[in-house]
C-alpha cells in the first residue's frame, strides 16, 4: 500500500507529506483548492507524461515521492530487470519501495527507485502492480467496447492473459503472411514477364555457347572467305606460270598457259646437265640440286592447282583447322555472337558471367513462383491456429460473463440500485489480437424499462456507481494494492453517495483506497482525512494539504454540507455522520 507521499514545488503546492493509512482515505478541499493536483502527482509517479508549466513559479524543479509498503508475495515476483534494479540488500527485503519522479522547469524529468536512477518505464511497471489510478471523468470509459473486453477479460482467471498473448502471436502471424501474399501477387505479372525473359536470355547463351578461341578461329576464317575470289585469282596464277600448258585444266586467273612453265623449263635445265654427269663432282652437284628443284617446282605447282579446285568447290577448311564453315554461315554465327557480346557486357567472358548470374535469378524468381503456393498453405494455417485461438478465448468470456454479470448486479444493490439488472452481451467481429469477441455492458436501472448499452441508458451518476460496481468486482481481490479515485462520485448525493461511501470503505477492506471527494456521506467513512486549502496571499498562492484530528473533520464536515461551523444544524448532521460510521 502507498504509506507516504511527497510532494513539493508542483503546480500551487510548495511542500506537502500524506501520512495514508490502510483502508479508505479522502481528501477534500473547496473547489479550485488543488485537490486535481495530488492526482497529478500520482500520475508523475506512475510513469505519466509531464506536461509545461507543472513545475511551481520561480522553483527550479518539482518533485514527487512515494513510500510503499509490498504486499506479501509482489518482492518475490519483482524478478528480472525490475530486481536487477532494486539490487540485493535494498528496501526490497524490507518491503518498502520508494519511486520518485523529479521534473524540471525546462521540461526534463528523471525517475528514481530506492534513490537509484531508473527509466520512467521502470516507473511504470513498477506502479502499475501497486497502485490502480481512477482519474476523474474515468466512468466514461465504461463506454469503450475495449475497456469493456479487458474488464471482462480480467475475470477470467490468470490463463487469460496467456490465451490473450497466444491470439495476439496468432493474429500477427496471419497479418504477415497476409502482408505476404499481397506482395508475392502484386509484383507476379513482373515477375513472370522477367522469368520469360531470363528463360529466352538463358536460352540464347546456351544455344551459342560462345568460345573466345573458336571465336577467334572463325574471325579469321571469314576474312579468308571474303576473300576467296582474290585468293583463287592468285593461286591459279602461281600455277600456272608453275604448270604452264600442262597446268590441270587452265586453274582460274592462271599465266603463261600456251607456253612451257616454269618445271618445265627447270626440268629442261636438269635434262641438259645430264649429258655431263660424272665428269666433273662441281657440276654435279648443282646438277642433283637443278633435278630436286625441277621436282619441287612441278609439286608445288600442282599443289597450288588443287588449292585452287578446292577453294572454288565452297571454300572449305581454309583456316586449316576441323570446322567446316561457308562465309554465309560465319557471318550468321559470328553476328549472332556479336549481338550477344554487345548486349551483355561486351566480352564472351561478360556474356558467360550474365549466365550464371541470370540462372540464380532464374532459380530465385522459380522459388518465388513456388513460395507463392507455400504461403498460401502457412496461411491457411495460420488462420486455423487464430480460429482456435479465438474459440479459447470466446470459450472463457462466455464462461465468466454470467457470474460477472451476477456479482455487478448484487454490488449495484448495495449503491441505490437495487432493482438494477446488468448483462454482458457479447457478439462476433473480425479476428484481432484480442480474439473476435465484440463486448457490449447492458443495463436495465429500473423494472418495467427495456435496457440499453450503458454508454446509452445510465446517466453520469449511474456510470460512476456501475463503475464502483465493476471495481469492486474486478479488483476488491487484489489485496495489498492502492485504488486511487478522482471524484468517483461525480453526479451522485444523497443516500446514494451514502451508498458510494459504503461500498467504497468495503472496498478498502481488501485493499487501501484513497478518494478525492466533495461529498461529506463519502468523507465521514474515512480512516484517514486530509484537507486540500488554497492559500491567496499578496505575491503568490499557495496550496497546503494537511491531515484533520477528529474534531477538524466536524469542523471540515460542516463545510462540505455548505455552511459554517457555527450552524448548529449543520454541525449536528455532520456529527450524526461520524456517529453513523
Amino acid at each position: 500500500m502507498l504509506v507516504e507521499l511527497r510532494v513539493e514545488n508542483l503546480l500551487l503546492i510548495e511542500r506537502a507529506e500524506l501520512r495514508l493509512a490502510p483502508g479508505l482515505n479522502v481528501l477534500t478541499g473547496e473547489t479550485g483548492a488543488g485537490k486535481t493536483v495530488l492526482a497529478n502527482a500520482l500520475d508523475l509517479l506512475l510513469g505519466g507524461r509531464s506536461r509545461a508549466g507543472i513545475v511551481r513559479p520561480g522553483a527550479h524543479e518539482a518533485y514527487v515521492e512515494g513510500v510503499f509498503e509490498l504486499p506479501p508475495g509482489m518482492a518475490e515476483g519483482l524478478g528480472g530487470p525490475l530486481s536487477e534494479l532494486l539490487g540485493a540488500g535494498d528496501g526490497l527485503q524490507e518491503r518498502e519501495l520508494v519511486l520518485a519522479r523529479r521534473v524540471r522547469s525546462d521540461g526534463r524529468t528523471r525517475a528514481l527507485v530506492n534513490g537509484r536512477t531508473a527509466a520512467v518505464g521502470d516507473l511504470r511497471a513498477l506502479g502499475s502492480a501497486l497502485l490502480r489510478f481512477y482519474a476523474q471523468h474515468e466512468h466514461r470509459s465504461l463506454t469503450l467496447a475495449g475497456a469493456q473486453l479487458a474488464i471482462l477479460d480480467s475475470r477470467c482467471g490468470p490463463e487469460q492473459a496467456g490465451r490473450l498473448r497466444a491470439c495476439a502471436d496468432a493474429h500477427g502471424r496471419v497479418r504477415e503472411l497476409e502482408r505476404s501474399l499481397e506482395q508475392l501477387e502484386a509484383t507476379r505479372a513482373g515477375r513472370d514477364r522477367e522469368l520469360e525473359l531470363l528463360e529466352f536470355e538463358i536460352a540464347e547463351i546456351d544455344e551459342l555457347a560462345p568460345d573466345p578461341e573458336e571465336h577467334e578461329r572463325m574471325l579469321a576464317t571469314r576474312e579468308r572467305l571474303r576473300s576467296l575470289d582474290s585468293l583463287l585469282a592468285a593461286g591459279g596464277a602461281a600455277a600456272g606460270w608453275l604448270l604452264g600448258e600442262d597446268a590441270s585444266g587452265g586453274a582460274p586467273g592462271g599465266g603463261g598457259d600456251d607456253g612451257p612453265g616454269a618445271a618445265q623449263l627447270v626440268a629442261q635445265a636438269s635434262g641438259a646437265l645430264a649429258g655431263v654427269e660424272g665428269v666433273d663432282p662441281a657440276l654435279d652437284a648443282l646438277a642433283e640440286r637443278l633435278r630436286a628443284l625441277a621436282l619441287e617446282t612441278r609439286e608445288l605447282g600442282y599443289e597450288l592447282g588443287g588449292y585452287c579446285e578446292h577453294a572454288a568447290d565452297g571454300g572449305r577448311e581454309l583456316a586449316g583447322g576441323s570446322s567446316s564453315w561457308t562465309l554465309e554461315e560465319l557471318e550468321e554465327r559470328l553476328g549472332a555472337v556479336e549481338r550477344l557480346v554487345r548486349k551483355h557486357g561486351g566480352t564472351i567472358e561478360a556474356v558467360h558471367e550474365y549466365g550464371r548470374t541470370a540462372r540464380v535469378l532464374r532459380d530465385e524468381l522459380s522459388a518465388a513462383r513456388a513460395s507463392a503456393g507455400g504461403v498460401e498453405q502457412q496461411l491457411k494455417s495460420a488462420r486455423g491456429d487464430l480460429e482456435r485461438q479465438v474459440r479459447g478465448l470466446r470459450k472463457a468470456r462466455r464462461a465468466a460473463a454470467g457470474p460477472f454479470a451476477q456479482d455487478v448486479s448484487a454490488q449495484l444493490a448495495t449503491l441505490a440500485m437495487p432493482h438494477a439488472c446488468f448483462e454482458v452481451e457479447l457478439s462476433g467481429c473480425e479476428p484481432s489480437g484480442d480474439g473476435a469477441d465484440a463486448v457490449e455492458f447492458l443495463i436495465a436501472p429500473n423494472p418495467g424499462v427495456p435496457g440499453g448499452p450503458v454508454r446509452e441508458i445510465a446517466s453520469g451518476g449511474e456510470l460512476s456507481r456501475v463503475m464502483l460496481a465493476i471495481l469492486s468486482v474486478a479488483q476488491g481481490r487484489e489485496a495489498g494494492i492502492t485504488i486511487v479515485f478522482d471524484e468517483v462520485d461525480a453526479g451522485i448525493g444523497g443516500h446514494t453517495a451514502r451508498a458510494v461511501g459504503t461500498r467504497l470503505r468495503e472496498l478498502a477492506r481488501g485493499c487501501q483506497v484513497v478518494c478525492i471527494t466533495h461529498l461529506p456521506q463519502i468523507a465521514s467513512l474515512a480512516e484517514r482525512h486530509f484537507s486540500i486549502v488554497k492559500q491567496a496571499g499578496p505575491q503568490e498562492t499557495l496550496t497546503e494539504v494537511r491531515e484533520l484530528a477528529e474534531e477538524e473533520v466536524v469542523e471540515e464536515l460542516t463545510r462540505m454540507l455548505g455552511a459554517e461551523g457555527g450552524q448548529d444544524g449543520a454541525r449536528r448532521h455532520a456529527e450524526a455522520l461520524m456517529r453513523a460510521a
